[in-house]
């Protein structure tokens, strides 16, 4: 005989929710995924769990046979590591039974992304699973979902268009890079952190015609090595800051918890500059750069929210695309639902 299987929960935060300055509270670092399942794995009312953390979005799946317990204890879990002045919980959705196993659906096929169809969430979401796995966070029900999410994501990238044109935060950051100069081609742009988003990004500045693209990161191996696939030059991270005399864009991307970026350290590359404009473009979260470098003359910065911006245009011009990829999403969930949802598999008693 079968029996109903635990609930499927979604809680959550993403870029429609909360600005940066809330979700950089709730970012876990990749470093600290498996130990975060751990956590909220032992947390009262969670059976299983796996805990997605991107610049957009920190999600919790989880699956639970008492939901109000297990979102009271993950919303305390949660909301206790902010100042208690600083009241964050309605920037949270939470999802149960299909509309949790939708939304997974759409994140996976990148359909929920500031970029619609981008390709570093399936990444994202696949280090997120294997983390969980490490942790010994998930068991059945997690392991079936998430070996089956994977599938749907595959199909609505290949059977619909959403993939045409900008595909990345990193195409996104230099479009906006181009807007700020025009011609890339006799710019000095700075990269500074060597993970995904980062080489993305240096990628996209090279097919836009950037012939000056200088790298830094803590690792110098993987700086030389994003340098070499782009053409670029390596600065070593203590040695990047006086550089900045010469650079015209710099785009910053690491896992850095503290600004890496701050208006003491652009004070004299600014005053040697004597009034050539300085564009920082922050990819990360948390912020690396201080807000406060706005503040001095010729210095301007941009965020990730600056990002969503840019790309309404680009979703307005895939709309079809878009529904079509819905549509894909839901016919997978009426199709997966009974099995993943509500049925445990027979077992011989």
């Amino acid at each position: 005989m079968s029996e109903r299987l635990p609930q499927m929960c979604c809680l959550g935060l993403n870029y429609r929710t909360s600005p940066v300055a809330v979700r950089e509270r709730f970012s876990v670092p990749r470093t600290r995924l498996t130990q975060s399942n751990t956590i909220i794995r032992a947390l009262p009312g969670v059976e299983e769990c796996v805990l997605l953390s991107t610049c957009n979005r920190t999600e919790l799946y989880y699956w639970t046979q008492a939901p109000e317990l297990a979102h009271r204890s993950i919303m305390s879990h949660f909301l206790g590591e902010v100042p208690p002045s600083a009241d964050c919980s309605a920037c949270f959705y939470n999802y149960e039974d299909e509309a949790a196993l939708q939304h997974l659906a759409c994140v996976a096929a990148g359909l929920d992304s500031m970029v619609i169809g981008e390709t570093e969430i399936f990444g994202q979401l696949k280090d997120a699973y294997r983390a969980a796995v490490e942790a010994q966070s998930t068991a059945s029900c997690a392991n079936r979902t998430f070996q089956r999410i994977f599938s749907i994501g595959k199909k609505v990238r290949s059977e619909t268009r959403i993939t045409s044109g900008p595909t990345s935060l990193g195409a996104v950051a230099v479009q906006l890079a181009h807007q700020a100069l025009g011609n890339l081609g006799g710019a000095n742009v700075l990269v500074v952190g060597a993970g995904e988003i980062a080489r993305s990004t240096a990628q996209s500045l090279r097919s836009r015609g950037a012939e000056s693209i200088f790298v830094a990161n803590r690792s110098y191996d993987r700086a030389v090595a994003l340098a070499e696939q782009v053409g670029g030059r390596v600065i070593r991270f203590a040695e990047w800051i006086p550089y900045l005399e010469q650079i015209d864009i710099v785009i910053v991307s690491t896992a850095s918890p503290v600004y890496v970026v701050s208006r003491s350290v652009l004070t004299e590359p600014m005053r040697v500059r004597g009034g050539r404009p300085l564009f920082l473009i922050d990819l990360s979260v948390p912020r690396n750069v201080d807000p406060a470098c706005a503040e001095l003359d010729g210095v301007q910065v941009y965020d990730i929210d600056d990002m969503q911006m840019m790309v309404a245009d680009t979703h307005r011009r895939r709309a079809a695309e878009i529904n079509c990829g819905v549509q894909l999403v839901r016919d997978w969930v009426a199709e997966n639902a009974e099995d993943l949802l509500r049925r445990a598999p027979f077992m011989a008693v």
